[in-house]
C-alpha cells in the first residue's frame, strides 16, 4: 500500500492510474476506522481497479467548541487495517496540505439552506459548509471515478448527492447501509467515547427509530405522535435528543407518499450519535 501525504505526489499516482486507463474508487473518511469504513472500502474493491482511501480530520467541519483536538486518531492502527484489506493507496495529508492559507481565508463550497439550516446543519451552524469543501477538495484531487460513503451520515449523504450534481463532477456516488453493533448501536468512531454502561444506553436510538419505521409500515401517519413518543423513550433512557423526526427520504422535506427517512441526533456522555432509518414505499 501506497502511503502519501502531498497532494503532488498522489497526482502523479493518479496520472500513472489513468494513462493506464484504471477505474479509481476512493473511500474519505476521518479516520479511527472501524468495520463500517471497512465496508466501504470492501464495497470500493468490488467496482474499481484501484482504491484511494483518504484520512483526513477536517477542522473545517467542526463547529467552535466540538471535539476537533480531542477526535481519536489511530492512523497506525488504521493502517494495518487498510493493508489486510490490499488498498491500493492511503492519502493522509497535514492539514497544512489541504488548507496551505488556512482555513478562514479560503473560498468554500455554501450548501443551499434546504440542507443546511436543518438537523445537523442546524445544530452545527457552518458544519455541511466545511463538509462540502473538504469532499469538492478531496474529488479535485483524487479524481475518483467512484466515491463509497455510509448512509449513517444521512444528511451528508444528500449534501454529497447535490454537490456532484451541482458542480458537475463526474464521479458515481454509492452509497452502503450503516453497519452496526451487536445492539444495534450504528458504528461510529465516537463511539469509543462511551463507558459500558453508555454503550447499552445508546442502544435504544436504535430502538426507537425501528420502533417508530414499524408503527409507519403498518399504515400510522400520525407522525408527532411518533416522534413525541420517540423522543419521551430517549429521555427517560438517559439520552439528551438533539433532534427526533420523520422526513421525505430524497429531500429531508416534508414527509409525503414517497420514501421516508426517520432521523435522530442524541447526546450521552460526550458522544453525539446519529442515526437513521429508511422507510421504502
Amino acid at each position: 500500500m501506497l502511503v502519501l501525504k502531498t497532494i503532488d505526489e498522489l497526482r502523479q499516482q493518479i496520472t500513472d492510474w489513468r494513462n493506464s486507463r484504471l477505474e479509481i474508487a476512493c473511500v474519505l473518511t476521518m479516520g479511527n476506522l472501524h468495520s463500517g469504513h471497512l465496508s466501504l472500502v470492501d464495497k470500493a474493491k468490488q467496482v474499481s481497479d484501484k482504491i484511494v482511501v483518504t484520512i483526513f480530520v477536517n477542522p473545517t467541519q467542526f463547529v467552535r467548541g466540538e471535539d476537533f483536538e480531542s477526535y481519536p486518531r489511530t492512523l497506525d492502527t488504521d493502517m494495518e487495517k487498510l493493508q489486510a484489506l490490499d488498498v491500493d493507496l492511503l492519502f493522509c495529508p497535514d492539514v497544512s496540505e489541504i488548507y496551505p492559507s488556512g482555513g478562514e481565508s479560503q473560498i468554500c463550497v455554501e450548501v443551499p439552506s434546504h440542507l443546511e439550516n436543518i438537523y445537523c446543519g442546524k445544530s452545527r451552524p457552518g458544519h455541511f459548509t466545511g463538509v462540502a469543501t473538504v469532499v469538492t477538495k478531496l474529488f479535485n484531487i483524487v479524481q475518483p471515478d467512484i466515491a463509497v460513503f455510509g448512509e449513517k451520515d444521512y444528511q451528508q449523504l444528500l449534501v454529497i448527492k447535490q454537490l456532484v450534481k451541482d458542480l458537475c463532477f463526474p464521479v458515481e456516488i454509492i452509497s452502503m447501509p450503516t453497519v452496526r453493533e451487536a445492539n444495534g448501536l450504528a458504528m461510529s468512531s465516537r463511539n469509543t467515547y462511551l463507558d459500558e454502561q453508555e454503550t447499552v444506553i445508546a442502544a435504544t436510538i436504535h430502538d426507537v427509530l425501528e420502533k417508530i419505521a414499524a408503527e409507519i409500515r403498518s399504515g400510522s401517519d400520525n407522525y408527532k405522535k411518533l416522534v413525541q413518543q420517540g423522543k419521551k423513550t430517549l429521555t427517560r433512557a438517559g439520552l439528551k435528543t438533539d433532534y427526533l423526526d420523520v422526513a421525505d427520504a430524497e429531500t429531508l422535506g416534508e414527509p409525503g407518499d414517497g420514501d421516508l427517512v426517520v432521523l435522530v441526533a442524541a447526546v450521552i456522555g460526550k458522544a453525539r450519535l446519529i442515526d437513521n432509518v429508511t422507510i421504502r414505499r
